[in-house]
């Protein structure tokens, strides 16, 4: 392995110390006002489509489905399209996957921090955008995809260790408190509406109606961000 892929990778596994404690409460609450501010939130809603997204493609992918594209709109919102069964377990799974995959990668990101491994939440980010270059099918979904991830990259290779430790702990901590807020717009969004959410495509497939979709997205998303809280909050 060349030297400075060993660097690297002793970099991003080698702990680092916690920071103080004012640190972590301060990304907390900066990561609140992003979800909840007016002004912020469509615009880092995006980030939240990117994995929700995300998380359709790759279990499209492990259920055996073959993953055809995915595209990311303006509006924020998203299509994943993938080919096989129209009904069954994989079909099911793919659905499900969307909206909590913020809060699975939020949880993942938490368990990291936990370690004392900041740089393995920012290059996991980031390997996850590489990944998801592949499928891209439109110039919008290309443009989010790179902005963000020049960022990342741009913070992982010329960024001091604090400012990583900072950035991490911003981004994980947003991925937890962001991931119910689509779920409950998704929830005020269909009423009235072609029944064409993830919650209702479920509900056609399975006994559950939407509406328990909807309550089982919110179960996950909402006890997600207990659990994400735990690891993270200086208790």
């Amino acid at each position: 392995m060349p030297e400075f892929l060993t660097e690297l990778w002793r970099g991003i596994t080698t702990p680092v110390a916690p920071p103080d404690d004012k640190i972590i409460w301060g990304t907390a609450l900066a990561a609140l006002v992003v979800v909840l501010a007016p002004g912020l939130w469509p615009r880092a809603r995006h980030l939240a489509t990117v994995l929700h997204e995300g998380g359709h493609g790759i279990i499209a992918l492990l259920t055996g489905r073959k993953l055809t594209g995915i595209r990311l709109h303006s509006d924020t919102s998203g299509l994943t399209t993938s080919r096989g069964k129209p009904r069954g377990l994989g079909m099911i799974l793919t659905l499900l996957a969307g909206y909590p995959a913020a809060t699975v990668a939020g949880i993942g990101g938490a368990f990291a921090l936990d370690h004392g491994l900041p740089l393995v939440v920012l290059w996991a980010m980031l390997a996850i955008f590489a990944l998801m270059l592949l499928k891209i099918r439109n110039f919008f979904g290309l443009w989010v995809i790179l902005v963000l991830g020049v960022g990342i990259f741009a913070l992982n290779w010329w960024g001091a260790a604090e400012y990583q430790q900072i950035g991490a702990y911003l981004l994980t901590w947003f991925l937890l408190l962001a991931a119910p807020r689509p779920v409950l717009e998704m929830a005020q969004q269909r009423r009235g509406r072609a029944k064409t959410s993830d919650a209702d495509q479920l509900g056609r497939l399975t006994w559950i109606p939407a509406l328990g979709w909807v309550i089982v997205f919110l179960a996950l998303t909402g006890g997600g961000l207990v659990w994400g809280f735990r690891l993270l909050a200086p208790l």
